[in-house]
């Protein structure tokens, strides 16, 4: 049987059977995506280890989920019944930092601020920063294309990604993508894997592109009555030509949330923050600074003002990071993550406040709105089956007011399970056989995390 060719094949401490344990890596944060129960969980060590779970799995034709910190939003990383998880945790190697090239080359189990924290010893940046940061893997930050707080200025994960290291779904150990600063041989197969989901291969090294350390932040921050209005300053900046390197939303239910949590006093003083930074260096970044302020308080801000301290203005940030973790607390959370176009944003805005009075749900937004990004946060209390169905109902007219709107289903969290309705509605027939094609073609055993995307019937 597989367990057992496995257990020959690999060392003895790379399998986990304890049932308990299997338990834990069964799935990922999502709220209420559906979940099996894996046969067992493989550690591997190093690439030739990938290759051959991925070997035996193609042999006994069974399901294999690739799994990374497990820190995911929409089911991606969920186990079927029977299948093995493959968790790349164990690969966790900084294996170059080049500085004259101004690329890495690591290992998928390597966490995202540890990247960043040894890049920066450097003078060199990774800018992609999800909330998640100090926990998710850059293995998952590739799966699902992860974005963050800076990508308004600088981009989204697939950005610095130019290469990988890959075991296809026959078993291939293969590389993609290249080292230089330019190069176009061939399709961007690299490309093609990044927000894949583990549905075309597993990722066992990851070449990315790194920027030179960027100047010192300047924070703008401004108190907003409605979510509206914020969404009307943040569409200003647009409109006005202002990249800043951050603009991000936080309402009334995410700052009372943490304050509760963290007693940081920020509900007291607002319904919503609006917080902007610009990057750019000299008399550019006082000119970015004063038009955010501009746009701030043209739209209505109760109060706005640019920081003149960094551990205050650091600390607005923090909140913004812990607004997931403190909504938590209060029961489960189903998480959106629909992209609008920027003007689109204030209606979009709006539609949410309308989703929340029509379905009598609890939603918190949290938002890159600076992209047009927005977390839709559906908070229900522990065990109500009535506010559950309420908040997926919700949750189904934001994907469609997004659509509406011009929208997508996901800015970065992934389709996984949760947003593959709204993914066949975005796409379309046409669309979605050209994504089943590529998927039938590097994984023709449709072992690679079942489901999930653009899967399509059993492993065969």
């Amino acid at each position: 049987m597989l367990i057992d060719d496995l257990a020959a094949a690999l060392p003895a401490d790379r399998l986990v059977r304890d049932p308990d344990v299997l338990r834990s890596f069964a799935h990922d944060e999502a709220e209420w995506a559906p979940h099996g129960q894996p046969a067992v969980v493989v550690r591997p060590h190093t690439a030739e280890e990938v290759q051959t779970v991925v070997r035996q799995c193609v042999r006994h034709r069974t399901p294999l989920v690739p799994r990374g910190a497990g820190t995911g939003l929409s089911g991606g990383a969920n186990a079927a019944d029977g299948c093995v998880v493959l968790v790349t945790d164990r690969l966790r190697a900084i294996k170059e930092i080049d500085e004259q090239e101004r690329l890495a080359v690591l290992e998928p189990g390597v966490v995202n601020d540890d990247l960043r924290a040894a890049c920066a010893e450097r003078g060199l940046w990774y800018p992609p920063d999800p909330a998640s940061s100090p926990w998710s893997t850059i293995g998952g930050n590739v799966a699902t294309n992860a974005g963050g707080i800076c990508c308004v200025k600088y981009g989204v994960t697939r950005d610095y990604v130019l290469g990988l290291q890959v075991v296809t779904g026959t078993g291939e150990l293969v590389r993609l993508g290249r080292r230089t600063a330019k190069g176009v041989a061939g399709y961007d197969l690299a490309g093609l894997m990044v927000g894949s989901e583990g549905t075309l291969g597993v990722i066992t090294e990851i070449t990315v592109r790194l920027r030179p350390a960027r100047a010192a932040e300047r924070t703008v921050a401004g108190y907003f009555d409605t979510t509206v209005a914020a969404g009307e300053a943040a569409a200003a900046v647009a409109a006005r030509g202002v990249l800043p390197s951050a603009l991000e939303l936080v309402d009334r239910h995410c700052l009372a949330a943490v304050d509760a949590w963290k007693n940081m006093g920020l509900s007291a003083d607002a319904n919503v923050v609006l917080l902007g930074r610009t990057d750019a260096p000299g008399a550019q970044g006082e000119h970015e600074a004063a038009v955010l302020l501009e746009c701030f308080e043209q739209a209505g801000a109760t109060w706005a003002a640019q920081s003149s301290d960094q551990a205050e203005a650091d600390a607005l940030f923090d909140a913004r990071r812990l607004a997931y973790p403190a909504l938590e607390r209060l029961g489960p959370v189903l998480t959106e993550d629909v992209c609008v176009p920027t003007q689109a944003v204030p209606e979009m805005l709006a539609r949410i406040d309308r989703a929340a009075l029509r379905h009598d749900v609890v939603i918190a937004n949290i938002a890159h709105i600076g992209d047009g990004n927005l977390h839709p946060l559906l908070v229900t209390p522990p065990d109500d089956e009535t506010a559950r169905k309420n908040a997926q109902a919700a949750f189904d007219d934001i994907i469609s007011d997004a659509l509406d709107l011009g929208g997508t289903v996901t800015g970065e969290h992934g389709v996984g399970l949760l947003k593959r309705p709204g993914l066949t509605r975005e796409l379309g027939p046409a669309v979605l056989e050209l994504h089943r094609a590529v998927k039938r073609a590097l994984d023709p055993h449709q072992i690679l995390n079942p489901g999930k995307v653009f899967h399509e019937g059993t492993p065969a």
